[in-house]
């Protein structure tokens, strides 16, 4: 990937000059959604703990966020350097985990 940023790479995004890595493309649909969801919930929830002071809080919603962009590719060990099954594997633990902080 060259310094200005090509986001012609199927492995990284760059917004604003910051490289991002992309979500695993061997990933469902099905999947997806729902660590996706679970992403959303942990980055609300990192919000709404910071405004009430609640650092318990926080922390077990960046739990979930870490999990879900986890499971999502975006974090830990490099997708592309895995094979599929590894991949999939990967993402439904995460996803066993998150649900498991539901119950």
């Amino acid at each position: 990937m060259s310094e200005t940023g090509s986001v012609d790479d199927a492995h990284w995004l760059v917004i604003n000059g910051r490289k991002w890595r992309r979500t695993d493309p061997v990933l469902d649909d099905d999947t997806l959604a729902r660590l996706k969801s679970h992403l959303g919930r942990g980055r609300s929830g990192v919000r709404t703990a910071k405004k009430a002071g609640d650092d318990e809080a926080v922390a077990a919603a960046r739990r979930r966020t870490g999990l879900a962009k986890h499971g999502l590719g975006e974090r830990g060990p490099y997708w592309w350097d895995s094979p599929e099954h590894d991949r999939i594997d990967r993402a439904n633990d995460a996803l066993r985990e998150l649900d498991a902080l539901d119950d």
